[in-house]
């Protein structure tokens, strides 16, 4: 291949999910982009950046054949802060873009790099988050003497010290508060509250 291409990355978690929700954004951008597009796709988890797709595309990556990768969403990449971070490094170190469509992410500015790290930390606490809620509810099914267990219909969760901490820093980046409420899974109402008048 004599020119760069920009490289298309698509991955659901497991075979019985389908990437209908994600081709229609990632079909748009790539008629509307001018070099040529090589499609990379996967079914597998994100914990792990060991994946026969992507195994492809760092294989085209090595080789100078990437100008730039495109996603769907940062976490499509990966859901663990280590492998983000240091795929964002060697992005940069070789000098090849980056875009999340739906994160409005872009590698090449300052603000966007601060929020694909941010991003990246978010996916990974998600990812952890989830692990305890599984446990805890487990744990308390057991103790109720029953097979399964969970939080209480209904309930309300606060928002955590990280995600304040998140929304603050997107917002000293001067990035729009739709972005910030999907970075950190919140909604607008909630990050305004936390923006004016303190956590809810």
């Amino acid at each position: 291949m004599s020119e760069k291409c920009d490289a298309i990355y698509v991955r659901v978690s497991s075979a019985g999910q389908d990437l209908r929700s994600q081709l229609p954004d990632l079909k748009r951008w790539a008629e509307s982009n001018g070099r040529e597009v090589r499609w990379f796709r996967d079914k597998a988890s994100g914990k792990s950046m060991d994946r026969p797709g992507w195994k492809k595309l760092e294989t085209a990556i090595s080789a100078g054949q990437v100008a730039r990768i495109v996603c769907w969403r940062l976490d499509r990449l990966g859901r663990t802060a280590r492998g983000l971070t240091a795929l964002f490094e060697d992005l940069q170190q070789r000098r090849i873009g980056l875009v999340s469509l739906r994160d409005g992410l872009d590698l090449s500015t300052p603000a966007g790099r601060l929020m694909a790290h941010v991003l990246a930390s978010v996916a990974q606490y998600e990812t952890e988050l989830r692990g305890e809620r599984v446990r805890a509810g487990q744990e308390a099914a057991r103790a109720a003497g029953k097979t399964w267990g969970g939080s209480k219909k209904g309930r309300r969760i606060k928002v955590t010290d990280l995600q304040v901490r998140t929304i603050r820093e997107l917002k000293t980046a001067g990035e729009p508060i739709a972005a910030i409420a999907r970075t950190v899974g919140l909604s607008r109402p909630t990050i305004y509250n936390v923006l004016g008048n303190g956590t809810p």
